[in-house]
């Protein structure tokens, strides 16, 4: 055998904290089709996904819409717990009654409201008329804004129950996208509700979204627990009230837990682990964020189902800064993963990915799954609305660790929710818009696979096990071969991927 590059034994072993622009693969052996390869994995212990995708617990990244997306793609989204008990609550079940990979914004009103302005539409085109003027209540009616429109002025002031549409044509929340396109286009509607068992709106599905969804890339398999629903993740902190919440998200059906600390290699986290564990065995745990193989080892003492690793490397964190504490994410990721592959836990890869070529290096160093923060944000299934500003639409994106994430108890995340002074540890900023999750995700697995082919690696465990064979060989880049790696000694140029 050619003595070329090194293998990731030698290459992490030399007092040095690299991520992932600093280190480079060389090719191996191409034996099989890029579509051949597998990219399915293990998020935890007892989840299986399709693709090695998680939307981070991010009050700017996974809400109802990320979690349903990702988990229809075959990844899943950890909602965050940056709100009260009943809103996070109110996210895992809103998503897990989805069958579909998108949502649409609803709006409720009761029969004796009245609808004063256009406005109160919002960007729906239906209202929603249930007995209590909530979503957790019976449908009664609806009125469409064109109808609404037509009214006169003394008309409008009137109570909707006056004037709206009665018993409209509703479909049953558990039919497939297949059944309700195919029931739009025969009976030509331009929208049709979806209802649970109890009449309650769960979803609006139009003709446009139709037309959307057979433009976009095929989906592969989707996220789906026992039940046939959606996987839904869900991440608490070690506090005692979030035992309380615990509570009420296993009851709303979450499918794993995600215990969330920037330092997760503490007593707070280990009790919290113990009491999970003891109350509520069937549930799979994610313990973190951790960076070292002690840290790792001390979790992995308390059986959890699966490690989370990083520490300073997201783009909007400031840990390392502001704490000199940390690790470049591709030593963290190898040291970690080693370790855990001992014991059978699998490894989220989380922070510090801006492009398909760091996934392919997250899970070539032994991750089963990458956590993305930023990569995510200022898609379409993000929270927030959008702004432009320069000329370029954005959306904001914030750090966990931010003042303005802290003032709503993200300040437990850092160990700071008793301290009397607050120190930041990440930052406000904003993302542009990338559309829709639901085709940019897909493209960038398809790239994925193609860095795959490249090492000759037909798998994820085809991946570990060149790595830990040492057949997998790596090299240090300089300054200059980044540069010269990436787009270089242009005027100008347009960068896309798809």
């Amino acid at each position: 055998m050619f003595d070329d590059g090194f293998s990731a034994e030698k290459l992490f072993n030399q007092g040095y904290s690299y991520t992932y622009d600093d280190v480079i693969f060389l090719p191996g052996f191409i034996d099989f089709p890029t579509d051949a390869v597998n990219l399915s994995t293990k998020l935890s212990r007892n989840i299986d996904l399709s693709i090695p995708c998680v939307a981070s617990p991010m009050d700017t990244v996974t809400e109802t819409s990320m979690a349903v997306a990702m988990a229809a793609l075959g990844g899943i989204g950890i909602v965050h717990y940056n709100n009260t008990i009943d809103q996070q609550v109110d996210v895992v079940r809103f998503a897990k009654a989805h069958q579909f990979p998108f949502v649409s914004e609803l709006i409720f009103v009761s029969p004796s409201d009245s609808i004063h302005c256009g406005d109160e539409f919002g960007k729906s085109q239906t209202i929603f008329v249930t007995e209590t003027g909530r979503n957790d209540s019976s449908l009664l009616g609806i009125v469409t804004k064109s109808d609404w429109e037509r009214l006169s002025d003394s008309e409008k002031e009137s109570r909707v129950s006056a004037y709206m549409e009665v018993n409209p044509e509703t479909l049953p929340s558990s039919y497939n996208f297949k059944d309700v396109a195919g029931c739009i286009a025969s009976k030509k509607l331009k929208f049709v509700p979806l209802v649970n068992e109890d009449e309650q709106v769960v979803n609006l599905v139009t003709a446009d979204d139709v037309e959307r969804m057979n433009s976009l890339p095929k989906l592969g398999l989707p996220s789906l627990g026992k039940d046939g629903k959606f996987l839904v993740g869900a991440a608490v902190g070690t506090r005692e009230s979030d035992k309380e919440r615990l509570e009420h998200l296993v009851k709303a059906g979450i499918n794993v837990l995600v215990i969330d600390s920037s330092q997760g290699n503490s007593e707070y986290q280990i009790n919290m682990i113990k009491y999970v564990k003891r109350t509520y065995p069937n549930l799979d745990v994610i313990g973190g964020n951790v960076v070292t193989k002690y840290q790792a080892a001390n979790l992995i003492k308390q059986d959890v189902d699966g490690l989370r690793v990083g520490m300073g490397s997201g783009s909007i964190c400031t840990t390392q800064e502001v704490c000199a504490v940390g690790r470049g994410q591709a030593t963290a990721v190898y040291k970690v993963s080693s370790i855990a592959e001992q014991h059978g836990i699998p490894v989220i890869a989380d922070g510090g990915i801006s492009n398909s070529g760091h996934i392919v290096k997250a899970l070539s160093l032994g991750a089963s799954t990458v956590m993305m923060g930023s990569f995510l944000a200022g898609s379409n299934e993000a929270p927030g609305t959008y702004e432009y500003k320069n000329g370029l639409r954005v959306k904001k994106y914030r750090g966990m660790g931010s003042l303005e994430a802290m003032t709503k108890g993200s300040d437990a995340r850092y160990l700071g929710d008793t301290a009397k002074l607050k120190i930041a540890q990440g930052v406000v900023g904003s993302v542009a818009d990338k559309g829709s999750v639901l085709k940019f995700v897909p493209y960038t697995m398809q790239a994925v696979k193609q860095g795959f082919q490249d090492l000759g690696a037909s798998s994820m465990q085809s991946a570990h096990e060149l790595l830990r064979s040492g057949t997998l060989r790596l090299e240090v880049r300089t300054g200059a071969a980044q540069v010269e790696g990436g787009v270089h000694g242009l005027v100008g140029y347009d960068k896309k991927y798809f």
